[in-house]
């Protein structure tokens, strides 16, 4: 990956923004759009669509959603501990014994999360998974008065965002689901741009998917697209304990996840799947029986409907710490896409037959 694309990377990576809360990532995406789209707008619910040839025809989005897990101070005690709620979906496993930030009007503020030491544990306690009610974030203040002169109910909270790089082009951290999809959008953007599509093409940056893919559904309505592709991440199942003859056979490195099912327009899929042929793009394949837990879900649905795809970017460890991705997934699917976006004009008929 050259130098500026990863740099771009890490900082969408680095740059907090749960659901709700996605100002300072979504600055990000306009900064690395602002270049070469000819329009780069943000609507009230805070979707950036970065948008090339809008007199363009057909209509296409691009989705990959901004917003991360995390949490939000509810409480805070009068010895100043934080109380907290989720923000998207934890396994509270994941969370006991981390180091978080907490993201106040005037900046971060480090913390950690933990229970009691396990000297202190009775023997019923230590069988038992805590819930995340029964968890405090300690910011070091002193008393209730210090913390509330520094966190309001409300602040978000994140994992410290850190980036670590593995053997073998692999990279951990948290966030990764989805700051790849984004990157994968916008960076397909680019390189569809540099050749004059015939499509008006629109990479959105979502929000809000981590609490029911809200960002898509009112930017895909807003743009009125006709056809679609989300961007985000799927289960790597070349780890130990994960069944693929339930999930299929996904393994980092070896191309981003083309699904087929019925959340993804059967022209779509072949399209993708013909380009990947053709341009010698490493691509894996993978079914789903039901309605996508992502931005393809909402985007389907929209208006009319909306011929949609779903290209996958394989993950281990999703919602934790330490998700794991490769970096040449993330290139190969911005290839594919971008091949996508220049065979697609007005004459692309993504009807079913």
């Amino acid at each position: 990956m050259e130098a500026s694309d990863l740099k771009f990377l890490r900082t969408l990576l680095e740059t907090p923004g749960t659901s709700g809360y996605e100002q300072q990532v979504q600055q990000v995406v306009r900064d690395f759009a602002s270049p070469f789209a000819a329009e780069v707008t943000t609507d009230w619910h805070g979707n950036v669509a970065a948008i090339v040839n809008p007199s363009g025809s057909p209509r296409v989005m691009l989705a990959g959603h901004c917003d991360q897990i995390g949490l939000m101070v509810r409480h805070i005690d009068d010895l100043g501990y934080l109380w907290v709620s989720p923000i998207g979906g934890w396994d509270v496993q994941m969370l006991i014994g981390q180091q978080l930030t907490v993201w106040t009007k005037d900046g971060g503020i480090p913390g950690v999360i933990a229970r009691k030491a396990i000297h202190l544990l009775t023997s019923d306690e230590r069988k038992t998974v805590p819930e995340i009610k029964d968890l405090w974030i300690d910011i070091g203040a002193r008393d209730g008065a210090e913390a509330r002169s520094l966190v309001r109910p409300g602040d978000p909270v994140t994992l410290t965002h850190r980036y670590c790089e593995l053997k073998n082009g692999l990279v951990a951290g948290p966030a990764m689901d989805d700051r790849v999809g984004v990157w994968v959008v916008m960076k397909a953007l680019q390189l569809a741009a540099e050749k004059s599509p015939t499509a008006c093409i629109a990479a959105v940056s979502t929000v809000q998917e981590e609490i029911g893919l809200r960002g898509a559904r009112t930017s895909a309505f807003s743009l009125e697209s006709t056809v679609g592709i989300a961007v985000d991440v799927t289960h790597a199942t070349d780890c130990p304990t994960i069944e693929e003859n339930q999930h299929g056979s996904v393994k980092l490195g070896q191309g981003p996840v083309v699904y087929r099912g019925p959340n993804v327009n059967p022209v779509v899929f072949e399209k993708l799947s013909s380009i990947a042929e053709e341009q010698q793009i490493p691509v894996q394949y993978n079914g789903i029986s039901r309605p996508a837990g992502n931005d393809a879900n909402a985007m389907q649905l929209n208006r009319g409907g909306m011929a949609t795809g779903i290209v996958a970017i394989p993950n281990r460890y999703m919602h934790s710490p330490v998700e794991v991705v490769a970096l040449d997934d993330l290139e190969n699917a911005a290839k594919l896409i971008a091949g996508f976006l220049l065979q697609v004009d007005g004459d692309t008929d993504f009807t079913p037959r």
